[in-house]
């Protein structure tokens, strides 16, 4: 049947229609979603998912940043100059040449998501800089912070007004400015180059160690002012920008002022209300207070930007009314630097640099004018700092440095500028001008200052406001130290302990109190009179009238000597504000420091007189400041705890428990071995003890506290200087009734022969496979000093103690300390003369190792054990020739890295300082002249 033709037109059409349809919808679909699997281009700016983009934009940055960091740091400059010179070098000075470059990773349709991202992190950091300010600090220095300040900041800015006239003139036909008053453009350059940087400036002080000396006081006190005036004037500099007339202009500050005072009196008691009741004033902020303060750092932003002033003066305000009390600021630090330092910050001083573009500086007058401002910026502040400096009282040296250091400009100064390029205050040719001038003064502040205020200097400065010494360097003696230097002659033979200076880790605590209680200063009330030396054969049999009594004690009724202890905790300075922070507050920061809490509530629970300080300081100069703050405290011992991890980090006692002991090649390339080495290398003067704790003072684990029998240390001595201290340091220990020492002299025959080395290595052998040993389960040492034995076979031992002087004064000082043992210890110390020869392949540090388990394994097992040995001596300097020394060989010795073996035996090595070493050197001599 045919089909008309009417309906065939109508399904004709229909088709078409919709094949028409389905055409067009294919054409107007969704992008893909498949990204670059269907061929999708990532650096593409898509305003619908800006993202990607941002995060390739973000992730250049900040490893271009941290790469630039790296060389910069090694010349202590701050991160501010590497993030501004890769902002410098990813802009069109450089990589914006490259065709392309700009238009794929950083489109014009991009920047407003970057530039956002940025501020938001700028007003966090400003609210991190106002915590960062201590109100109370410019307190308590308010007459030198008034005086350096307002001489630091008129003159700067009176020549900033100066050369303002010359840029205003040049430059004012630049494109992208406001049109503008004389007036205004003059009082914005004049901030410009009045203000300082407070953070960068406190962390320059804080890593040349300045901040607690009178020229970094004054510089901070002064910054602290000289920031706050210059916030203020920024803000009116800015509100006469954006207000459309001068009473605008008026009624903006007002409202500011009235909105500080508001959050002053209003807001920040109800706030400090709100901590005490949360205990975050005390524990640090909980969560719910950390989402209170950000948010009131957002609203104030808000309010500040609304009526007409930058939002980073919100953030920065809200800063400034937190509380320090109890560590307060600095804990809130803790909980956001890190996301604004790392991420935040590097994006907005990198867009400072991609906005500045130094092919602007294309003729001779803006090159003139680049000088100029520099010149101004720097010269204005130098001088000024410098004569009001100098008119408080400072030396010359002194001023000038802190002349230098307030001509620091850094990040605050990078942030007045980019307000002012925001503003249209500045073109982009003036701004790149600025920013040169930033970087430079930055730069130039570190060596400036270490070149005008060094080390050296300051100690000498410091010791010639004492009175020790005059200005030339020679001592002086008055009536006030002459007695202080007669106690110190008193105390100056080897051995003499009554200042100690201790190294404090959370981590070595047991051991360091239980080692301290041994030297403390409390009176012996009474003692057992069986208390003895295992060598010291049987006691006495009592009397008949005696054995009816009881048991009767000895009251010794005498104090000893005073022991003045001083512990040092050693905090990091890393690039945290925190850590910045932690040093400005020190006085109110180290006495909730809870390790030197503990150490001061030990001390006061055993009568013993201690001071305790915490010093933050960068890892590398933990050594150089243990040293240093040894040295002028005048310490007769610096006690070094051993770390058991190896690591300079602080474990905690609990997590410390579950992990197993570290071995010998685990602790053989620590760095605390190296800092351990480091400190004995540059210890010339201080006499240095460390300390390898393996349970000294604790029982064993299947002995009750009830059931301890004290402390038993073995002194193997050989002679020299390190040795001469360590006997006559046992003989202080052994001054505590629960000690007991055995001293063992081990005499090197010089006139060693083959046949005397044949008997001895035979009758070696034959000790160690002897019954008795095997009876008393000493497999496992008998093996571990074979293997001692078997791998040093080829070693060889050359004495450094041959001279027939060198001997006699070796046996001079063993037999003196023999000869004049107090009655009260002679029950408690033996003395042991063991004949050592002199072998060639013969282990002589395996001949030892076997006398101190000997006499180690005849102990109380319930006895601290203590192998106290001289660093120097001849047993524990040798090496193997040719053979490879680890770091813990190095820094404990031979001998010391092979008591580390023992379980349970700890270990003290002590390296003799400057007094030791002289008056053994005045012996010798003596002998060397015939002279007695």
């Amino acid at each position: 049947m045919a089909v008309p033709s009417n309906v065939a037109s109508t399904v004709t059409k229909v088709v078409t229609t919709t094949v028409s349809s389905t055409t067009s919808t294919s054409t107007s679909r969704a992008a893909n979603q498949g990204g670059i699997l269907e061929h999708g281009d990532p650096s593409e700016y898509d305003p619908k998912n800006p993202m990607i983009l941002f995060i390739i934009q973000a992730g250049i940055i900040i490893i271009f940043c941290r790469l630039l960091h790296f060389p910069l740091s090694k010349l202590r400059q701050p991160r501010v100059i590497a993030e501004v010179i890769g902002g410098v070098l990813l802009g069109p000075s450089v990589m914006g040449r490259i065709p392309g470059f700009k238009s794929s990773i950083f489109p014009d349709a991009s920047m407003p998501n970057l530039t956002l991202v940025a501020n938001l992190g700028l007003v966090l950091f400003l609210f991190l800089v106002g915590l960062e300010v201590d109100l109370r600090f410019f307190v308590r220095h308010w007459r030198t912070a008034l005086s350096v300040g307002a001489a630091g900041m008129a003159l700067p800015f009176g020549l900033g007004c100066g050369i303002a006239y010359g840029l205003y003139h040049e430059f004012r036909e630049d494109s992208g400015l406001k049109p503008i008053a004389f007036g205004t453009y003059m009082l914005f350059v004049g901030v410009a180059m009045a203000i300082t940087a407070f953070p960068v400036l406190c962390r320059i002080l804080t890593e040349l160690k300045l901040l607690q000396t009178p020229v970094g006081v004054i510089t901070l006190s002064a910054g602290v002012g000289n920031d706050i005036v210059g916030w203020i004037l920024l803000a009116l500099c800015v509100a006469l920008v954006n207000s459309g007339s001068g009473i605008t202009a008026l009624y903006v500050l007002l409202t500011a002022v009235g909105y500080i005072l508001f959050l002053t009196y209003a807001i920040r008691p109800i706030f400090l209300w709100n901590l005490r009741r949360t205990g975050s004033l005390q524990n640090g902020p909980t969560q719910t207070v950390v989402a209170l303060t950000l948010l009131l750092t957002l609203v104030s932003a808000f309010f500040t930007g609304v009526i007409g002033i930058h939002p980073i003066f919100g953030g920065f305000v809200i800063g400034l009314i937190c509380p320090h009390e109890g560590g307060f600021a600095i804990k809130m630090t803790e909980k956001i630097e890190d996301l604004v330092s790392t991420i935040f910050l590097p994006l907005y001083f990198a867009l400072s640099g991609l906005s500045t573009n130094l092919g602007l500086l294309d003729s001779g007058i803006a090159w003139g004018y680049v000088v100029g401002v520099i010149a101004v910026a720097f010269c204005g502040k130098f001088v000024g700092g410098t004569l009001a400096s100098r008119l408080n009282g400072m030396l010359w040296r002194e001023s000038v440095t802190i002349g230098a250091m307030m001509s620091c400009k850094g990040l605050v100064e990078l942030i007045v500028l980019n307000i002012g390029l925001q503003a249209k205050i500045l073109s982009q040719r003036t701004f790149t001008i600025f920013v040169v001038m930033a970087l430079i003064t930055t730069f130039a502040t570190t060596p400036l200052t270490m070149t005008l205020y060094p080390e050296w200097y300051r100690k000498k400065v410091d010791l010639w406001r004492k009175g020790r010494v005059d200005w030339d360097g020679n001592p002086i003696l008055t009536e006030d130290n002459f007695s202080e230097r007669v106690a110190v002659q008193g105390r100056s033979s080897p051995g003499a302990i009554s200042k100690l200076f201790v190294y404090l880790r959370l981590d070595a605590l047991p051991g360091i109190f239980e080692f301290i209680a041994l030297l403390g200063d409390r009176e012996v009330e009474s003692t057992p009179l069986d208390r003895r030396h295992h060598l010291a054969g049987v006691a006495r049999e009592p009397t008949t009238d005696s054995a009816s009594k009881p048991k009767e004690t000895v009251s010794l009724r005498r104090w000893r000597k005073p022991l003045d202890i001083h512990g040092l905790r050693l905090v990091e300075l890393t690039e945290r504000y925190t850590s910045v922070m932690q040093v400005s507050e020190l006085e109110e920061f180290a006495p909730f420091d809870p390790v030197v809490k503990a150490f001061r509530t030990f001390a006061r629970f055993n009568a013993i007189a201690v001071s305790g300080d915490v010093a933050v300081v960068p890892e590398r100069s933990y050594a150089d400041t243990l040293l240093s703050r040894a040295s002028d405290s005048e310490a007769d011992l610096l006690l070094l705890p051993w770390s058991e991890s190896g690591a300079m980090a602080e474990e905690f006692p609990t997590t410390h428990a579950l992990i197993p002991r570290a071995s010998h090649s685990q602790l053989a390339t620590g760095p605390y071995t190296h800092f351990v080495s480091s400190v004995l290398k540059h210890a010339t003067v201080t006499t240095v003890g460390v300390f390898v704790d393996r349970g000294f003072g604790q029982p064993a684990d299947h002995v009750s506290l009830a059931e301890s029998h004290g402390h038993h240390i073995f002194v193997p001595y050989f002679g020299g200087p390190d040795d001469h201290f360590a006997l006559r340091f046992a003989l202080r220990l052994a001054q505590n009734a629960n000690v007991t020492v055995t001293i063992a002299f081990f005499e090197i025959d010089a006139s060693d022969n083959a046949g005397e080395s044949n008997d001895v290595a035979k009758s070696l052998a034959e000790a160690q496979t002897t019954p008795s040993e095997a009876a008393t389960s000493k497999n496992s040492k008998t093996a571990n000093l074979n293997r001692i034995t078997s791998s040093n076979r080829d070693h060889q031992f050359v004495s450094t103690r041959t001279t027939p002087a060198q001997l006699q004064d070796d046996s001079f000082v063993f037999s003196n300390a023999e000869l004049n043992l107090p009655s009260s210890l002679s029950s408690r110390v033996i003395f042991q003369h063991l004949p050592f020869s002199v072998y060639e392949t013969i282990d002589p540090a395996a001949v030892v190792l076997r006398h101190i388990q000997e006499d180690l394994g005849k102990t109380s097992p319930g006895a601290g054990q203590l192998v106290l040995l001289g660093r120097g001596s001849d047993v524990n300097s040798m090496a193997g020739s040719g053979s490879h020394v680890d770091e813990t060989t190095n820094a404990l010795g031979t001998l010391g890295a092979e008591v580390l073996t023992e379980k349970g035996v700890s270990l003290l090595v002590v390296q003799a300082g400057k007094t030791a070493r002289e008056e053994d050197g005045g012996r010798l001599k003596k002998r060397a002249t015939g002279e007695q």
